[in-house]
């Protein structure tokens, strides 16, 4: 799993992220590939829990509610 894939099951929109914040994006996603998924939750558990406030993502529309 790549930084991006876990933000995004965290809910959080990754692009605006990074666009919005480029050196918190590039700190994280270092630690990121240092420790396992969970360690990293625990780490910055409160800080993504804001992040996720600040940066929903957005619901993309299923096939079925398209058709």
């Amino acid at each position: 799993m790549d930084f991006e894939e876990y933000l995004s099951q965290k809910k959080i929109d990754a692009k605006r992220f990074k666009s919005d914040e480029p050196e918190l994006w590039q700190e994280w996603a270092q630690l990121f590939m240092q420790l396992h998924p969970e360690s990293f939750t625990m780490q910055k558990k409160f800080l993504i829990n804001a992040l996720r406030r600040e940066y929903p993502l957005q619901p993309t529309p299923s096939k079925e509610q398209t058709s």
